[in-house]
């Protein structure tokens, strides 16, 4: 047997280096987590999402008592994008956070998040997210490396 090892490539972006169309796409996410639905983890999460068409959405995490009917902000916003917008392809996403005590240094989307964005990239192309603490934001080029031995339609193909 021989053993391979998986990497992800990633960047990091110190904050004095973000650019401007970035500190419109995390304020945008920053309002979104403010606006978070978290009574319960007291973890809110904003998203979102530059489209191809110019339009810049965004979503937070909605909690429920009866887990786990909820849904995190990355899927509310990418739902929203595909329900919104079937026709534009997400160019870009900005993932940011907040617990009890402030800013997360770095957030990290779940498994079915990473899950949906892997659709999101099937259906359309792939797309980089950053995910932005207060002093960087980590950047994966490909949505899609966040998420290695990927399930996808092309697993239905006979």
């Amino acid at each position: 047997m021989q053993r391979k090892t998986l990497t992800t490539p990633y960047d990091t972006i110190p904050r004095a280096e973000f650019s401007a169309n970035l500190l419109r796409l995390e304020e945008a996410a920053v309002q979104a987590a403010r606006s978070a639905y978290a009574p319960y983890s007291h973890f809110s999460v904003g998203a979102a999402a530059l489209l191809d068409n110019g339009e810049i959405l965004a979503g937070s995490n909605q909690e429920n008592a009866a887990y786990p009917s909820g849904l995190c902000a990355e899927r509310t916003v990418l739902f929203y994008a595909g329900a919104r917008y079937p026709d534009a392809a997400v160019q870009e996403m900005v993932v940011v956070a907040f617990s009890a005590t402030g800013r997360v240094p770095l957030i990290t989307p779940c498994g079915a998040c990473r899950q949906v964005m892997m659709e999101v990239c099937s259906r359309h192309r792939p797309f980089p997210v950053l995910m932005i603490g207060a002093d960087e934001a980590v950047r994966v080029a490909d949505a899609r490396f966040l998420l290695p031995f990927a399930f996808d339609g092309s697993d239905f193909v006979p």
